[in-house]
């Protein structure tokens, strides 16, 4: 089979996953915490299609992978109306984590699945080879997802964590730079890189957490397989 088709095979249906689960978790949090505007608008569920957008799901970030780039995309944010909550300030910190937090169990839940396959001893080949690859690929993706949605940087997750912890009036001047998140990225990831290729941002700066982080993930795959 074409090897690039066999990686979107991989990599499309982990993005979806760590996407949907990553949206739900905000919406379920809000809910336990006193929103049910998710419940509400029927965003609770892991369907993809309530969740998926084409554009910032599949397109951008099925293209920057296979052009070898940093990849990022979103999803259809899941409503949250801050107000709602029965803590607002700390509700919206813990809503923000959760998306996250979650990618980094669904990391756990692919080493753990990486482990026992390489635990059988089976000489990888055909489809344990697929798997296997598609497996790190799944905690790959769901790494970067949560790192990069960690970004102190609005209107990522990160930002809303951040903007509790400062003092209200900190917060509020923090908040004006929501309009300005996406072009700083932009810049940041693409923009600077290309035009700027040795400052090397995304080999100093990106790689080094996301490489860490999946270090920590193969040993707990390398304990489950007993090694």
């Amino acid at each position: 089979m074409d090897g690039t088709l066999l990686m979107a095979l991989a990599l499309i249906p982990a993005l979806i996953i760590a996407i949907v689960f990553h949206e739900v978790a905000h919406g379920w949090t809000a809910l336990m915490l006193g929103d049910p505007t998710a419940k509400e608008r029927k965003r609770l569920s892991l369907n993809p299609i309530r969740h998926v957008d084409p554009i910032g799901t599949l397109l951008v970030p099925g293209g920057l992978l296979l052009a070898g780039l940093p990849a990022f995309g979103w999803a259809k944010p899941v409503p949250v109306i801050k107000s709602r909550l029965n803590n607002p300030r700390f509700g919206m910190m813990a809503v923000a984590a959760a998306g996250p937090g979650t990618n980094f169990v669904l990391a756990a839940i692919g080493a753990i699945a990486l482990g026992l396959l390489a635990g059988q001893g089976v000489e990888p080949a055909g489809a344990t080879s697929f798997a296997i690859g598609a497996l790190y690929s799944f905690i790959l993706i769901n790494i970067f997802l949560a790192l990069f949605n960690l970004l102190p940087i609005p209107p990522f997750d990160g930002s809303h964590i951040v903007e509790g912890l400062l003092p209200e009036r900190a917060a509020r001047a923090y908040d004006k730079l929501r309009p300005f998140g996406f072009p700083l990225l932009f810049l940041l990831l693409l923009v600077i890189p290309w035009f700027f290729p040795e400052w090397g941002i995304v080999e100093r700066v990106v790689l080094p957490p996301v490489e860490w982080a999946a270090g920590q993930f193969m040993s707990l795959a390398q304990w489950v397989a007993g090694g």
